[in-house]
């Protein structure tokens, strides 16, 4: 317990009368009263925690079993991990357009083109890297001054939880503040047959307990995607079924196409318009998937990525009075303040866009509101990337959406061969396109295909943020030879 923590007795509630008459306290479990009760130790959660117990405050986290968050243990550290280590077999295999052989003793450039992945190094590779970031949270929590406990929570009043701690005590806490922030799990669609057959989600593809023979993934969006990127590098035979008219929804149709072509060069096929009605076992072993339109996949294993579902099953939200959304989440203002007095919400939970990046900016607004600064999530801008081979990088407004929401808007586009680095790279696939205001010549959103898309997105965000017109941009001096000098000369194209 925190040094700042007081304690009360349990409610009455608490007490049990036995048979025979006689009233017997049952054993009460004290409620402790702490300034902060963090519901899951998402990037938001824990970061809020740590400084709040680092300024004084009594600091109570509690987190089930993701020590750090979703990010570190089963999603963005490890999934770029395992991309990166895909990323060197791919190179090396490809190495002679380098210039790069090996003496003929040593089998020379046959030898490189049939370098494989060991799949044991590979997985002690991603593990080292995803336990040494969980080891320095275990020393950064108590640092910090908070009281860090495993556990489960469910609410059992107002501001106050009931904690199932993992070692078999139970403990009360009540917040004078309280944030959940419990983020999503992969979903588990209704899909007939599907419960019945063996299948992975993204968390489990990323233990990697085997590299299958041929991979069919049902869904298409950013995890389906950047999974089946990935198992393209390592030389999977992979199969997308996508219920949408292409694979990533949200892009608009010419930056899907161009993702698809790169996927395709790894060996990956796409269904698109291929809703899965049916997922059985497939004779001799492996799975068969079958489709509303009558068409049939099978593979040898099953990715399940079709979106993850809010964690607030069991939570007893409803005896706290916070509501949820139409679609699960907690339902929050544009200060993340939840329905009930006190009680806020944060990252994935709370509908805030699925990325890291974005729940640590929930976590500013936090901070600077409980200093009692002003802050809001209203009109942030917030950039993504898939991190497919080339990288997909985007911020803001697609071309189809500016148009939708009535701007008059300018394209510019340009092949990603255009750029010299990328000459140099030997990575010539994709382009760039920014959509453009005509009237205000602001820039409106940009997708970026080609290597190092994730990192010269932001330019073109810092860019939007700090209100530069098009030609500004255009006319900047950027260092030569670099993927981001791409700016310069996609906006020449404009004249």
């Amino acid at each position: 317990m925190s040094q700042h923590a007081t304690t009360h007795a349990a409610d009455s509630a608490d007490s049990a009368e036995p048979a025979g008459g006689a009233v017997a306290p049952a054993q009460e479990v004290p409620v402790e009263d702490v300034d902060l009760l963090v519901v899951g130790g998402g990037k938001a959660g824990k970061s809020l925690a740590m400084l709040r117990a680092k300024a004084g405050d009594a600091v109570v986290m509690v987190e089930k079993d993701k020590v750090g968050g979703t990010c570190i243990n089963v999603a963005c550290i490890p999934t770029k991990t395992l991309i990166s280590s895909a990323r060197v077999l791919h190179d090396v295999q490809g190495s002679r357009a380098h210039g790069v052989t090996l003496p003929e003793q040593d089998g020379g450039a046959p030898a490189l083109e049939r370098a494989h992945i060991d799949l044991a190094a590979l997985r002690a590779r991603k593990e080292g890297v995803v336990g040494a970031m969980v080891a320095a949270h275990e020393k950064m929590f108590p640092a910090s001054g908070m009281d860090f406990v495993k556990g489960t929570a469910r609410f059992v009043a107002e501001r106050t939880v009931e904690i199932a701690l993992n070692d078999g005590t139970t403990r009360r806490v009540r917040g004078a503040k309280v944030l959940i922030n419990t983020g999503t799990a992969p979903s588990a669609p209704a899909i007939e047959g599907l419960a019945e057959v063996p299948h992975w989600t993204s968390e489990d593809l990323l233990a990697l307990p085997e590299l299958p023979t041929s991979l069919v993934v049902l869904g298409g969006g950013v995890i389906g995607v950047e999974m089946s990127s990935l198992m393209g590098l390592l030389g999977v035979p992979v199969t997308i079924v996508h219920a949408g008219e292409h694979i990533l929804d949200r892009e608009d149709a010419d930056i899907a196409a161009e993702v698809a072509s790169g996927l395709e060069a790894l060996g990956v096929t796409i269904l698109t318009g291929a809703r899965a009605s049916r997922v059985s076992p497939a004779p001799g072993g492996g799975v068969v998937v079958s489709t509303q339109d009558g068409r049939e996949v099978s593979g040898s294993h099953l990715l399940v990525a079709l979106g993850r579902t809010p964690m607030t099953a069991g939570l007893g939200l409803e005896t706290a009075g916070v509501e949820l959304t139409e679609r699960g989440f907690v339902k929050v203002d544009d200060h993340l303040r939840t329905t009930a007095e006190g009680v806020y919400a944060a990252g994935d939970v709370a509908g805030t866009p699925q990325f890291t990046h974005a729940s640590w900016n929930d976590f500013r607004v936090l901070r600077d509101l409980f200093a009692g600064k002003e802050a809001s999530t209203a009109g942030r801008l917030i950039p993504w990337a898939v991190f497919t081979t080339p990288e997909l990088g985007h911020v803001g407004l697609t071309e189809a959406e500016a148009r939708a929401a009535g701007h008059e808007v300018r394209v510019a586009k340009t092949p990603t061969a255009a750029v010299p680095r990328a000459k140099t790279l030997g990575c010539t696939e994709g382009f760039y396109k920014i959509v453009i205001d005509a009237e205000s010549e602001l820039i409106l959103g940009a997708a970026i295909i080609g290597p190092e898309a994730s990192e010269v997105i932001t330019g073109v965000q810092m860019a939007m943020l700090g209100g530069l017109t098009w030609q500004q941009v255009r006319d900047a001096v950027i260092t030569h030879p670099t993927m981001g000098e791409g700016l310069n000369i996609v906006l020449d194209s404009l004249g």
